[in-house]
């Protein structure tokens, strides 16, 4: 009978933390279906009518200043190339240093384990006066190409800050492939390009889906390092930049601002729900096996 009375007390505890913890998004999709006055005068009251929430979105993808549209596309862009690059890049870097088993390749690993603790404020403004010192060489861009207020400059700035942690997390999964199956492979005739892409890149199907979510999704709602390397009135904007020129010095269109902050939203949500299981699996098998 004790053991039964503190389950549902546990129950109710774990239904109230979940109440808590969706507020903010219940919040958003209520608040998204009223006009701006009734939003400033009663946040928490239910919508009278949901119509308005069509209505909002119509003003939200026809705005003329913000171009929500091409926001939208903006963001695509960045986080899809990025997510690339950092699955790619990160995997690879993984495989190698599990395999090569040297002082060097601990020493390696560790560095970019500790990469991971370094708060982004610390290194923004480095990072920033680095870009602009090679944008603004005399002749050309070092590189070729400007790094600041462009899309290379947010893929790059992503790979680098999404690496760390993306190594960490394939090299405990990479350690749990027995060495065996790669030399068959190399057996077979298979070269080392063959055996990533025929043998390592498809095992790593789970720990790479869940590198991508949790990536994504703090690259597609980021919105500091888009600021500061894309500036506001830029021809690109990140969604969250978007959403933020809905807020004025004097006027802030609550409506359209969490309106748009639901159509940002939903993208990702989908995303996750269905890729929810490959997430959980990838976590925990990476996790044992590291």
């Amino acid at each position: 009978m004790k053991k039964k009375i503190i389950r549902i007390i546990l129950e109710v505890l774990a239904v109230l933390i979940f109440l808590i913890y969706i507020s903010p998004l219940i919040l958003v999709v209520i608040n998204s279906a009223k006009t701006g006055s009734v939003i400033t005068t009663n946040p928490l009251s239910w919508p009278t009518n949901w119509g308005t929430l069509i209505d909002n979105v119509k003003a939200v993808l026809s705005s003329p200043t913000v171009q929500y549209g091409k926001s939208f596309l903006s963001s695509v862009i960045i986080t899809v190339c990025s997510l690339i690059l950092i699955t790619v890049v990160s995997s690879v870097a993984a495989w190698a240093i599990v395999r090569r088993k040297t002082k060097g390749s601990n020493i390696l690993y560790y560095m970019f384990v500790a990469a991971m603790v370094i708060p982004f404020q610390v290194v923004m403004y480095p990072l920033i006066s680095w870009f602009k010192t090679i944008t603004d060489t005399v002749t050309m861009p070092l590189f070729g190409f400007s790094l600041l207020r462009s899309y290379q400059g947010m893929i790059f700035a992503y790979l680098g800050f999404g690496i760390s942690k993306a190594i960490f997390m394939f090299h405990g999964f990479v350690k749990g492939i027995p060495y065996e199956i790669e030399e068959a492979a190399r057996i077979d005739g298979c070269n080392q390009f063959q055996v990533y892409t025929k043998i390592i890149l498809p095992m790593l199907k789970p720990i790479i889906v869940t590198v991508v979510i949790l990536n994504g999704i703090w690259i597609w709602n980021d919105f500091l390092l888009p600021l500061l390397i894309l500036g506001k009135g830029n021809a690109i904007q990140t969604l969250p930049l978007a959403v933020s020129n809905f807020v004025g010095a004097y006027v802030k269109q609550w409506d359209l601002i969490l309106t748009s902050t639901l159509i940002a939203i939903v993208p990702v949500l989908i995303i996750f729900i269905f890729a929810q299981k490959q997430i959980i699996r990838g976590m925990t098998e990476g996790a044992v096996k590291s």
